[in-house]
């Protein structure tokens, strides 16, 4: 069943849609963020040897190369003036080096088809870890934080973390192979020049950890705004009735414009920081070939070393380079990568909705008897809702609870349901404490018909059984024809078929909400929840729903939550909440009678317009 809204009271989402970036300096932990990515990495490891093997194929090859290449240069020697060359020795050379790079060219291939299926796999695990854990979460997660900036770390998040892994992850084994490969050989030519070449990794190695702080906060921040925007399309998009309503489609604009203007300026710091990064190793790597170039031309005019020699040493010093400056150049994406890795581990790293419940009480023993003891609760801890609340319902009662905006009157229903937890206080279930069940039985036994109708994409025989999803066609249909909505239903094209539009848009709302109801009459709850369940259709339609509601609330505990009092007259007890607390129970006459708390509200919504 759909999740109850929040109390009026409860604490907004943090983080404003002009919250500033004060807190956005860095990843908390990068170096654990990236441990637990690379764990993530590691459940494909086949795929993660096979690109390994791969890739020290590739880096044999390219250390080949340099060397191919002298003994080639070397076939072609000038003695006493004159130019000479070994003719068959350089061909069959020549024909080596061609074969070194076809399949060189073979195994970036297979280096690309790994990397791949390698970035797929492991984020579609990760994606299906977030999914499962964001389900788990409790409602008041979800209370408290921007659904967009939710999406957010879904979608973009996760397809950042894919174009790294697959852009960056073989550039890195190969980096550390080449590195590797290229210093051993270098120092089998010349020790004393490869000391001389190596001189610029201590500067590459500064300038990077420097660049590396500076750069950290922009990629955080970047991703940051990104789900302020998301959060703001979804809201505007969702709202768009609202927007067109009160003439504020320019203010939308300017506040989207406001976001995206913030997105872009950040977003520009961000790469400038990132792309600086190539530049500066490019022009570092480029100082050490001029050394090499220059130390080595001496070096050759002493005959202690060939011009081949000198060749093959200026590659190998690239190839030691090279790595180095690719991963500055992707140094962008994977900090990107990393922060938005570790706003994921953050959501699934979040306490999930824990259930202790011991009781052997199930959904079916339930009978409805519920005693509300002494409750005290507050979305926030400074902002008690409600204080010292008691109420004691019978099994089969119908109990409608009634008071101001803002009184408590949907967190009664959020504490009954555990969608929250008690600050003080218990409520029990037929004598047991509900915090000694099972969620799932707890809330098998409940069905709730909101104010916000909540339908899913899918026909409208798959939303009726959404309620029980085991029930036959004839449950649907009798469910439906028990909410009045069977007759709406046949007169549509497809009739139980007919595929509803996101949130069930091609529907009336009043259409919607006799779904709901219908769904729900499926569910064949212990405890009918009804919180202004009749509000957003016509009277007519309201007295259909009354009508059909007599016989699904029988033998059953219904708690109705209302404004509008014409629908809650015929209630066993109303119950009206003020400060905090039941200020009066009782039925209407003798509620009237008492000229208090309902009273007033009663005169409000009947008299208020005759005095």
């Amino acid at each position: 069943m759909p999740p109850m809204p929040p109390d009026p009271n409860r604490k907004p989402a943090p983080g404003g849609r002009h919250a500033g970036l004060i807190n956005a300096e860095k990843p908390k932990n990068a170096r654990e963020t990236l441990g637990k990515l690379l764990r993530y990495i590691g459940r494909s490891r086949y795929l993660f040897f096979g690109l390994m093997g791969v890739m020290l194929m590739i880096t044999v090859l390219n250390l080949a190369a340099p060397y191919i290449q002298q003994i080639a240069i070397d076939c072609i020697t000038l003695d006493g003036g004159r130019l000479s060359a070994d003719t068959d020795k350089l061909v069959r050379t020549l024909i080596l080096l061609g074969g070194v790079y076809l399949l060189n060219s073979l195994f970036s291939y297979f280096q690309g088809l790994f990397s791949a299926k390698l970035s797929q796999r492991t984020v579609s695990t990760m994606r299906r870890d977030l999914f499962g854990d964001l389900v788990k979460l409790p409602i008041k997660y979800f209370d408290t934080h921007r659904h967009g900036d939710i999406m957010s770390r879904m979608t973009n998040d996760v397809e950042n973390i894919s174009n790294t892994i697959s852009q960056s992850i073989g550039s890195l084994i190969s980096g550390v192979l080449t590195v590797t490969g290229s210093v051993i050989i270098m120092l089998t030519y010349s020790p004393l020049l490869t000391l001389i070449s190596l001189s610029t990794v201590v500067l590459t190695i500064l300038v990077s950890s420097k660049m590396t702080k500076f750069m950290r906060r922009y990629f955080l921040a970047q991703q940051i705004i990104l789900g302020k925007l998301n959060s703001h399309v979804e809201e505007m998009v969702t709202g768009y009735r609202t927007v067109v309503s009160y003439s504020k489609e320019q203010a939308a604009v300017e506040q989207f414009n406001e976001m995206s203007d913030e997105l872009r300026k950040t977003g520009i710091r961000a790469q400038i920081c990132g792309g600086v990064m190539g530049p500066l190793m490019n022009c570092i790597s480029n100082f050490g070939f001029v050394m090499i170039a220059a130390f080595g031309g001496w070096f050759s005019f002493k005959g202690w070393i060939t011009v081949g020699t000198i060749q093959a040493f200026i590659l190998y010093s690239k190839q030691f380079s090279r790595p180095i400056n690719e991963i500055a150049n992707q140094y962008a994406n994977i900090q990107t990568a990393i922060a938005g890795a570790e706003r994921i581990f953050e959501v699934m790293e979040t306490p999930p909705e824990t259930d202790s419940g011991s009781s052997p009480l199930t959904a079916d023993d339930v009978r409805g008897d519920i005693c509300f003891e002494n409750i005290d609760f507050g979305y926030e801890p400074d902002k008690p809702v409600l204080k010292g609340f008691s109420l004691d319902i019978k099994r089969g009662q119908k109990i409608a609870i009634v008071g101001a905006t803002g009184s408590g009157k949907t967190t009664v229903v959020n504490l009954l349901t555990r969608f929250y937890e008690t600050d003080g206080g218990r409520i029990t279930v037929d004598g047991t404490d509900i915090t000694d069940i099972r969620k799932d039985e707890l809330r098998r036994s409940v069905a709730i018909v909101l104010q916000d109708t909540v339908l899913f994409k899918g026909s409208i025989e798959e939303n009726i059984r959404y309620g029980s999803e085991d029930a036959s066609d004839h449950a649907v249909r009798r469910a439906a024809m028990h909410a009045n909505a069977d007759e709406f239903i046949r007169h549509l094209p497809e009739g139980y078929k007919t595929q509803l539009s996101e949130g069930g848009s091609n529907l009336s709302q009043g259409q919607r909400q006799l779904l709901s109801i219908a769904r729900a009459v499926l569910a064949d709850p212990k405890i009918l929840i009804l919180d202004e369940a009749t509000s957003s259709v016509d009277t007519r339609t309201e007295m259909n729903i009354q009508s059909a509601m007599v016989a699904l609330m029988k033998n059953r505990t219904s708690l109705i939550i209302a404004h509008r009092l014409s629908t809650i007259r015929d209630a066993d007890i109303i119950v009206v909440i003020d400060g905090g607390k039941v200020a009066e129970s009782g039925r209407h006459e003798d509620l009237i009678a008492l000229r208090g708390c309902y009273y007033d509200l009663y005169q409000t919504q009947f008299a208020g317009n005759k005095t």
